[in-house]
């Protein structure tokens, strides 16, 4: 797993970002007890105290409260895929990256699942979603293109990777099923196997 050296935070950061993580743990507490079509940015700002254009000041959108910023954990991943060997298959280069990124997550417990059960709850989040895959794909697709033989690199690399984040996607969405006992690892494992060129799918 690659390690970020970063600089410590001042009083003035780690202040925002628990306001940030309190407006997302409201936005997220409160879609999944109403809708998300059904909460406004104003009931999140009143419930976490604050003004509706104080909102506006941590999230763009209410859909971004739910989502939060994706963008590190993708600079992670590329991060990851950076430092892999350069024999190393393309797939497993990716599948490797994606588990570091599941370390970075800490506890996986019933809040994340609950984030994650919203976040497949309505179609705007979904695009949302997608729209922050299409931001890690752009992050991708040089260092993968580069590890790719022959012709057409950059289309193929493009390929690869929004395979690589369907599987991510899959493994979550089953993660957080409430029926669900398997570990968001192992799913990954699985989704991952299935694509796989050297390997069938385990099928457990």
């Amino acid at each position: 797993m690659v390690e970020k050296t970063r600089q410590p935070k001042g009083l003035r950061d780690i202040t925002r970002d628990a306001v940030r993580n309190s407006i997302s743990d409201v936005a997220v507490d409160l879609s999944a007890e109403r809708g998300f079509d059904a909460v406004t940015v104003e009931d999140i700002a009143q419930t976490v105290g604050i003004s509706a254009r104080s909102f506006h000041r941590y999230f763009p959108a209410k859909e971004d409260a739910v989502l939060g910023d994706s963008t590190p954990w993708g600079e992670l991943v590329r991060e990851v895929v950076a430092t892999r060997p350069d024999d190393e298959p393309v797939w497993q280069c990716l599948q490797t990256a994606y588990e570091a990124l599941l370390g970075q997550f800490g506890e996986l417990d019933a809040r994340m699942k609950r984030r994650l059960r919203v976040l497949g709850s309505t179609p705007s989040l979904r695009a949302r979603n997608m729209e922050k895959h299409l931001q890690w794909e752009a992050m991708l697709t040089p260092l993968i293109a580069a590890r790719l033989p022959g012709q057409n690199t950059t289309l193929r690399a493009r390929t690869i990777i929004q395979a690589s984040l369907a599987c991510w996607d899959i493994a979550l969405a089953t993660w957080a099923e409430e029926s669900e006992t398997r570990s968001a690892g192992h799913l990954l494992a699985l989704t991952f196997a299935e694509l796989s060129p050297n390997t069938a799918g385990p099928g457990a």
